[in-house]
């Protein structure tokens, strides 16, 4: 391990051990492809994570620092192995910066104990199918994804503390962050690269097309956005004129993905917007979640359809989750459901006054439209068929609405230590006799979607002239890593 002079200075080393070892086993792997000839074990030890150690002295009591993150525990030595560093480098520049400046920590790099899995760096996968290599021939010559090396001990709280053995210094380690890196293009149909740290997720592809027509729109009028990335690969930009760009549009394979991804950038670079379509279902919904965390997005807000559970709603209204009755199941044994789940102020806000914004609706007139409340989670979309169970526990939790995804999604955020928010719209009132008939429900998807989805956009926009309170100390615990 070297001893580093600054943030910036690590950062450099991390890209230069990352890019060598990238590299090596590349170069090892094409000749395998050619020759068939096997690697030997000093060209295997060149194969290696880089390894990132922060160290916090014991100078003393611990400063008194209101930042929710880049915070030290107490003193000692702290380390994660790294991937993809130069894509990750605003990040880890800022994290460390903070270390150095409020601790005077020293930082190390140097290479790890942990091999790279060789499908980390083939970019597309589909360059085993020229030379004819076996998956079991690959296996046998270089290092593959071990299951028992990849997990979430450190985010679920499970990780061992041991004398002589640095603590974590993030959620995620290397081997967690590739794994997560390759299932977000298989679901999404895009490149991991493009999911924007702003992300919108729905349960409804007329979202996709509002978001779209959005977009398009920003692009063409010369706005801060300057490009669509689109699944399979497709790109529609400024350059393109209007048949173009519906051209590339129409090219889109989004049906060959199970939940296509949808990323407008900015010109900054900065904080532009992603839509993913994840369809139905808490599975899913924990799916896509467990793999965007490892980008450390600032917020995930879900924009769906529910339905309401009082008289007083109106198909076309509002519901600003503040509670959640979680009865998906799929994150018992790691979010216990007696585990609250809180509501984030500043994403409720956020979500509140765009939608004032959007409506035009103010006071009593917004308060008739958006209602605030718990929401069902559930897991079996057929639960109106087990009446006579549910309505109980319904009555107790004064739930205003149900659905199948976004207590998911926000024990997901309280979970990995991304700010959340839910702000779903009524379809239908099944307690009620208004069920979603074919005819009521396209009449609505006609008119509610669009005001949905630009009041999912107005939040994200307060919410980025807000960053520095989004990431709240609500989802840190007593033993956090330091990174966020």
């Amino acid at each position: 391990m070297q001893t580093q002079a600054t943030p910036e200075a690590a950062v450099e080393s991390l890209i230069r051990l990352h890019d060598e070892a990238g590299a090596a086993l590349r170069e090892s792997l094409n000749r395998f492809f050619e020759t068939r000839k096997a690697p030997t074990a000093a060209e295997r030890a060149r194969w290696r994570y880089p390894e990132l150690r922060v160290t916090c002295p014991n100078t003393g009591p611990q400063p008194a620092i209101a930042r929710a993150f880049a915070k030290f525990q107490g003193p000692g030595t702290y380390a994660t192995t790294i991937t993809q560093p130069r894509h990750f480098q605003n990040y880890l520049r800022e994290q460390l910066s903070f270390l150095v400046a409020d601790y005077g920590a020293t930082i190390e790099t140097g290479p790890s104990a942990q091999e790279i899995p060789y499908p980390y760096v083939l970019e597309g996968g589909d360059e085993l199918h020229p030379h004819g290599v076996s998956a079991g021939e690959l296996a046998w010559n270089f290092p593959t994804p071990q299951l028992s090396a990849v997990g979430d001990e450190v985010a679920d709280g499970l990780w061992d503390e041991a004398p002589g053995i640095p603590s974590p210094l993030a959620l995620f380690d290397a081997v967690r962050v590739d794994y997560s890196l390759k299932r977000l293009r298989h679901y999404t149909g895009t490149d991991w690269r493009h999911v924007q740290p702003w992300i919108l997720l729905t349960n409804y592809h007329r979202y996709v097309d509002q978001f779209v027509g959005w977009a398009l729109e920003q692009i063409a009028k010369g706005s801060e956005y300057n490009a669509l990335h689109l699944p399979g690969g497709h790109t529609i930009t400024a350059a393109m004129s209007a048949e173009e760009a519906e051209a590339t549009l129409l090219a889109s394979p989004w049906h060959r993905f199970q939940m296509p991804g949808y990323h407008v950038t900015r010109k900054d670079g900065k904080g532009g917007i992603t839509l993913i379509n994840i369809g139905v279902g808490p599975s899913n919904a924990k799916n896509i979640t467990d793999h965007l965390a490892v980008l450390r997005p600032h917020c995930w807000l879900m924009i769906g359809h529910c339905g309401g559970l009082r008289h007083s709603q109106r198909i076309g209204d509002y519901v600003l989750a503040h509670g959640y009755l979680r009865q998906d199941r799929i994150l018992d044994s790691l979010v216990p459901p007696e585990i609250p789940v809180p509501a984030l102020a500043e994403v409720q806000v956020a979500l509140q006054q765009a939608a004032a914004d959007v409506t035009g609706e103010h006071g009593e007139a917004l308060k008739a439209r958006l209602r605030t409340g718990t929401v069902v989670t559930n897991d079996d979309r057929n639960w109106e068929l087990r009446w006579t169970q549910e309505r109980r526990r319904i009555n107790l939790s004064r739930a205003i609405a149900v659905d199948m995804e976004s207590g998911t999604i926000a024990a997901q955020g309280y979970r990995l230590r991304v700010p959340y928010g839910t702000l779903l719209c009524v379809s239908d009132k099944p307690l009620h006799g208004e069920i979603k008939l074919p005819g009521a429900a396209n009449a609505f998807y006609d008119r509610a979607v669009t005001e949905h989805l630009q009041i999912g956009l107005a939040a994200i926009t307060r919410l980025r002239e807000s960053l520095g309170q989004l990431h709240s100390r609500k989802l840190r615990s007593f033993d956090e890593p330091p990174f966020r």
